[in-house]
């Protein structure tokens, strides 16, 4: 767009001068770890904001003042919600007043590995129910290239209003890092796609209110692949990492030592690490996405499917690695029993979605372990319908353990203590590698 442009846009273009003003009133669908923390940034930057759910527990903690999210402090909402900038409903029927409305909204996988997008039409056809011109919509919630503008224009449309003319639509995708102390919604780049260059303009002056990097792209669908690539890299490279660690298991090498010795090198290398699996609302669905669309025009995206095979076979292979080790103690993984420490998907957060130590714990069980798990972020967890609750990180248990598993490398924990008090420990995430002394109680990855 040339500035000739941009300046006759931004005059046709009442919404904008909303923007800029503050006046414009936002309304952001779903309140999870993406939508609250969007809500309190533009409610602290003065719009009035209007947070949509139809979970209940979690609009009345928004009301309440009360956070469920670590990355944003009670403080935060309460303070919004006080000075009435924030505020949380059940109802779609205020859809109708708003400037600008953005989907968050969750966006799993079937079974069949085939993307769900129910959460997105469902919001959509709430949307178009009161859609009126001059209003905003964005997609912020992963998906495949061509949804915004294959799937939510034409239910939109359906108002009669015409898409990029009478109101503006556009895709931004997520970049939410739960736990990273540096990086939030307020200061990571922002990247935007409408679907014609008006959504494009209207779009990046909402998110330039909240952000300085904001990076508009030339479409939608852009926008859309510019997500998947990002969560399709970083799968394919731990894939990588975690084939690395399977291969030197064979050969009797170190491979922390080895990824450690090779990310000296100043360009041409990045460092990945293996795990006992992938976890989290990213990384283990959004490649399936892109297979997913491929396969429709004919094309097999094999490297892809190949990184998700490996990644999908960790879990089996660390309850592999407790047969072998209490094997090697003669003793049966039948009848022994194993403390998993950690259940999050990563370091520091009490985000439990995908995690792979629901698949290991789900194993355990089934080969007749007697398992319990400890969490400091994490109360409880459901496997296979059942309840489990984190029991406490002490001597006794840990004594009791025949084994004694690392899945998250939380940083409260005490290696040292686990590692003293424990018959046998197995590192999934090198944790315990920056210790002083060799112990041979220790196994890794």
């Amino acid at each position: 767009m040339n500035n000739k442009y941009n300046l006759k846009a931004q005059m046709s273009n009442s919404l904008i001068h909303k923007i800029k003003n503050r006046k414009a009133k936002i309304a952001v669908i779903g309140l999870g770890y993406v939508g609250l923390p969007l809500c309190v940034e533009f409610a602290k930057k003065g719009f009035c904001v209007t947070g949509i759910d139809v979970d209940k527990k979690r609009v009345e903690s928004v009301n309440k003042g009360i956070s469920y999210i670590g990355d944003v402090k009670s403080s935060e909402i309460k303070l919004c919600v006080k000075d009435k900038s924030f505020q949380a409903i059940m109802d779609y029927r205020v859809l109708g007043e708003q400037d600008a409305i953005i989907m968050c909204v969750p966006t799993p996988l079937r079974k069949t590995k085939e993307p769900d997008i129910s959460y997105i039409i469902d919001a959509s056809k709430k949307i178009a129910e009161t859609l009126k011109a001059e209003q905003l919509i964005v997609l912020e919630s992963t998906t495949y290239p061509g949804t915004t503008d294959e799937v939510i224009q034409p239910i939109l449309e359906k108002s009669g209003l015409k898409a990029g003319k009478d109101f503006y639509l556009a895709f931004s995708p997520e970049r939410v890092d739960p736990g990273n102390k540096k990086y939030n919604t307020a200061n990571i780049p922002k990247v935007i796609g409408g679907i014609n260059s008006q959504s494009t303009l209207t779009a990046k002056t909402l998110y330039s209110q909240i952000n300085s990097h904001v990076i508009p792209v030339s479409s939608s669908r852009v926008a859309e692949m510019v997500k998947l690539l990002e969560n399709t890299f970083r799968s394919v490279n731990i894939a990588l990492a975690n084939e690395m660690a399977i291969m030197c298991d064979y050969l009797d090498i170190d491979v922390w030592e080895v990824i450690k010795g090779a990310a000296t090198k100043p360009f041409g290398f990045m460092p990945f690490y293996p795990g006992p699996g992938i976890g989290g609302h990213c990384i283990p669905l959004d490649p399936f996405y892109l297979t997913w669309k491929s396969r429709l025009h004919g094309y097999e995206a094999k490297f892809i499917e190949l990184a998700g095979e490996i990644n999908r076979t960790m879990p089996k292979y660390v309850v592999d690695k407790i047969v072998d080790i209490l094997n090697s103690h003669k003793k049966s993984i039948n009848g022994s029993t194993v403390f998993v420490l950690g259940v999050a998907y990563k370091k520091d957060v009490g985000d439990w979605r995908e995690s792979p130590a629901i698949e290991i714990i789900s194993m355990l069980l089934k080969k007749g372990a007697n398992v319990y798990f400890n969490d400091p972020y994490v109360s409880d967890i459901n496997i296979n319908n059942t309840l489990m609750r984190s029991k406490e990180l002490s001597k006794s248990l840990l004594g009791k353990s025949d084994c004694a598993v690392i899945i998250t490398n939380h940083g409260v924990y005490d290696y040292k203590f686990i590692i003293e008090n424990s018959f046998a420990v197995l590192d999934t995430r090198n944790a315990t590698g920056g210790l002083n002394g060799s112990f041979e109680n220790v196994f890794r990855l």
